[in-house]
C-alpha cells in the first residue's frame, strides 16, 4: 500500500549541522556521508507516510526490531554525476528503483512509489549539490536501503518499515583502479541456490559472502568468482559485479536464473555491446570452458559491470591450483571502450540515444 500523494517535507541542516567537506583526491569508498538524507515510514494502517528531508542523523531501533532477528533489509547502489557545464546527472534511477522493489516483493516487503521517491531523491542531491565531487571519475554514491522496524520476536513479515537514502562521495572502487584486478574462482563456498534469493539485493547476501572474501584477499585475491551452488562448475558472478568473458568473438555472460542479480550495468553493457556490433550471448559457462579458452588463446578479455566500479577488468583468475592470465594482464580494448563510453553518458560528455541520464536540478 502506497500513496502517490506522498508529501515529503524539506528540514534543512543548520550551520552547525553541515560537515567539512572532504578532499576530493582521497575520498576512498564509504567513508565520508552528506549533510542531509531521506527518511520515511511505512505501517499496515497508514502505508507509507512521513517522508522527509533531514539533516543526516543516526537513528533508533528497539532491540527487538525484526531485521535485527530475521533479515528483512534490502538496499541499492546508484550514483550521481557532475559532468559537461557542471550538470549533475544520475544513471537510470528508476531502473535501480524498480529493482529494488522486485527485491521487496521476494523479501515480503512493501513496494513503495518509485516516482516519488526519485523526486525527493533529486531534490535531496540537489540540495547537497557541493557534495558530488568535482576530481575526474569520482562521483557520489547512492544507498537507498528498507529495513524491518518492527519490535517484535516471531518468524513472519514485519508490519513496520524504514525506507532511508544516504549519500556519499566516492573515489574508485578498486585499489586498482582501472587497472585489471586478481579474482578467486570460490569452489568451496556458495552463493546463491536455485529458488533462494540471489537475484534479490538484499543484505544477508552480502554477509553470507564475506568469509570467501576474506580468505580470497588472504591469498592475494581482490574478489571471487563464483560457482553454481550445485554443480560447482557453472560461472555466476563476481563478489560485488556481475561477469563478462569475451571469447574468440563472442560476449558471454551467465543468465538471469534466479541465482544472480540483475545488474543495471550489466544490462546497460549488453545494449552497448550489442550496438558495438558483437556477439553477445547471454548463457550458462563453465569454469571448464573458460579454461580450455585459455589454454587454447581464445580467452581475450574478462571484466566485471556494476554501479561501484562501472567495469572492472580482470588480469587474472585463479582456480584451484591454476592460474589464468587474461589478456597479458592488461586492460582490453572492449573494457576500455565500454568503460569509456559508459562514463561519457554517465557524466553527460556524450549524447545518450537510450535515455539513461537523468538530469538533477
Amino acid at each position: 500500500m502506497f500513496k502517490n500523494d506522498l508529501e515529503v517535507t524539506l528540514h534543512k541542516a543548520s550551520a552547525d549541522q553541515m560537515k567539512p567537506k572532504p578532499d576530493q583526491d582521497n575520498l576512498g569508498f564509504g567513508q565520508f556521508f552528506t549533510d542531509h538524507m531521506f527518511t520515511m515510514r511505512w505501517d499496515r494502517q497508514h502505508g507509507w507516510h512521513d517522508a522527509s528531508i533531514q539533516p543526516y542523523q543516526a537513528f533508533n531501533l528497539d532491540p527487538a526490531a525484526m531485521v535485527l532477528h530475521y533479515g528483512q533489509a534490502i538496499f541499492e547502489g546508484m550514483k550521481a554525476y557532475r559532468g559537461k557545464d557542471d550538470q549533475i546527472f544520475l544513471f537510470r534511477p528508476d531502473d535501480n528503483f524498480t529493482r529494488m522493489n522486485q527485491s521487496a516483493v521476494r523479501m515480503c516487503m512493501p513496494r513503495f512509489p518509485q516516482d516519488r521517491v526519485l523526486q525527493a531523491l533529486r531534490a535531496m542531491v540537489y540540495l547537497d549539490q557541493e557534495w558530488v565531487p568535482r576530481t575526474a571519475g569520482a562521483t557520489l554514491y547512492i544507498r537507498p536501503t528498507m529495513i524491518a522496524t518492527e519490535p517484535a520476536l516471531g518468524l513472519r513479515p514485519a508490519e513496520e518499515y524504514l525506507f532511508f537514502i544516504i549519500n556519499c562521495p566516492v573515489g574508485a572502487y578498486y585499489a586498482e583502479g582501472f587497472n585489471p584486478t586478481r579474482i578467486y574462482v570460490e569452489d568451496k563456498y556458495v552463493r546463491a541456490m536455485p529458488g533462494g534469493v540471489g537475484n534479490a539485493k538484499t543484505a544477508g547476501n552480502y554477509a553470507a559472502s564475506v568469509r570467501a572474501q576474506v580468505e580470497a584477499q588472504e591469498k592475494g585475491y581482490t574478489q571471487v568468482l563464483w560457482l553454481d551452488a550445485v554443480e560447482r562448475r557453472y560461472i555466476e558472478e563476481v563478489g560485488t559485479s556481475n561477469i563478462f568473458f569475451l571469447i574468440e568473438d563472442e560476449l558471454i555472460t551467465p543468465p538471469l536464473e534466479g541465482t544472480i542479480l540483475p545488474g543495471i550495468t550489466r544490462d546497460s553493457v549488453l545494449q552497448l555491446a550489442r550496438d558495438f556490433g558483437y556477439r553477445v550471448s547471454e548463457r550458462r559457462l563453465t569454469i571448464d570452458e573458460v579454461i580450455a579458452a585459455w589454454k587454447a588463446g581464445t580467452l581475450r578479455e574478462s571484466f566485471g559491470t556494476g554501479t561501484a566500479a562501472v567495469i572492472a577488468p580482470v588480469g587474472e583468475l585463479c582456480y584451484k591450483d591454476t592460474h589464468i592470465e587474461i589478456n597479458g594482464g592488461v586492460t582490453g580494448e572492449l573494457s576500455q571502450r565500454l568503460y569509456d563510453e559508459l562514463q561519457a553518458i554517465q557524466f553527460g560528455y556524450r549524447e545518450d540515444p537510450y535515455k539513461w541520464r537523468v538530469r538533477v536540478g
